[in-house]
């Protein structure tokens, strides 16, 4: 029996007229005129028979059923451009992995070492996406994740099990200019110097004086940011002393961009995990990669 699937062609045109919302910036897109992609969603409301798009006086919008239809089709035809590519980086024998990682992590630890994995499996791809939460592994392409939490964010993961790779462990650093070649600092010295803010992290600092039992009733005032690749390019820079895990910004303490303000280090909450599902048809690559990870990790 043939399979109820309009054309791919029509649902392309139509996916990128619904995120435009507009059929000009579609065709603009797709490298197509405009009424051929006017054509192409003509034939797909024909098939399903319904409309999905309405004139407005400044273009087109999305019916009620559109959207609906929108919203469903999007990640269909994202996860079939996936399989391909997936599909396609095997030519050669290779292997591939889909990770999904927390971006900093990804870029700042594990890119840096890709080439030695390479090196020791020279058959294996990994192709990485950023996540930041936990998610359902099948409603995606991931075979794992690199994820930080805590112990209790990970036993709200269904379905999973993870492997402990590295504790969080914090210190404050500044750019040597701001230190003014001052080389031993205590942490109430810190008191005085101007604190960098992580919008995702707001008790940071707080908690860090309360661990060294030094009072700062001003930890929480300093310009915030949200992501650490922000911090650590402030900090960089002069703007203040960030708190960051050690592990993150090693390139700059190797290359004294930054230093260590004092020698006091705390533990974070959060420590940095390999998530795979609870399956028993994983890909022999990931047994080969999760090794080599706790390699790397230390493990």
């Amino acid at each position: 029996m043939s399979r109820k699937i309009p054309m791919l062609k029509a649902l392309i045109c139509f996916d990128a007229a619904a995120r435009h919302q507009s059929y000009t910036d579609a065709a603009r897109e797709l490298a197509l005129t405009q009424s051929a992609v006017s054509r192409q969603i003509a034939t797909l409301e024909g098939y399903l028979g319904l409309k999905l798009f309405t004139r407005t006086g400044h273009g087109v919008a999305l019916t009620e059923a559109g959207a609906n239809y929108a919203r469903q089709v999007a990640p269909r035809l994202d996860g079939l451009e996936r399989d391909t590519l997936d599909t396609m980086s095997r030519q050669g024998g290779r292997q591939a992995i889909s990770l999904a990682a927390v971006p900093t992590f990804a870029t700042r630890w594990l890119m840096p070492r890709l080439p030695g994995l390479y090196d020791q499996y020279p058959e294996m791809t990994v192709h990485i996406d950023s996540r930041t939460r936990p998610f359902m592994f099948g409603d995606t392409e991931f075979d794992a994740a690199l994820y930080a939490g805590t112990p209790e964010q990970l036993a709200n993961w269904p379905g999973t099990s993870a492997i402990h790779l590295i504790d969080e462990r914090i210190i404050p650093v500044a750019s040597p200019k701001l230190l003014a070649g001052r080389r031993r600092w205590h942490a109430r010295d810190l008191v005085d110097l101007p604190l960098l803010q992580q919008s995702t992290r707001p008790d940071a600092w707080r908690q860090w004086f309360d661990a060294m039992d030094v009072t700062n009733e001003l930890a929480l005032r300093g310009p915030r940011f949200e992501l650490f690749s922000m911090l650590t390019t402030g900090a960089a820079h002069g703007l203040g002393v960030a708190l960051l895990p050690a592990i993150l910004i090693e390139s700059e303490l190797a290359s004294g961009e930054l230093r260590q303000v004092c020698d006091t280090a705390v533990h974070g909450s959060r420590a940095y995990y390999l998530v795979t599902p609870e399956r028993v048809d994983a890909k022999p690559a990931l047994a080969l990669f999760s090794g080599w990870l706790m390699r790397q990790a230390g493990r």
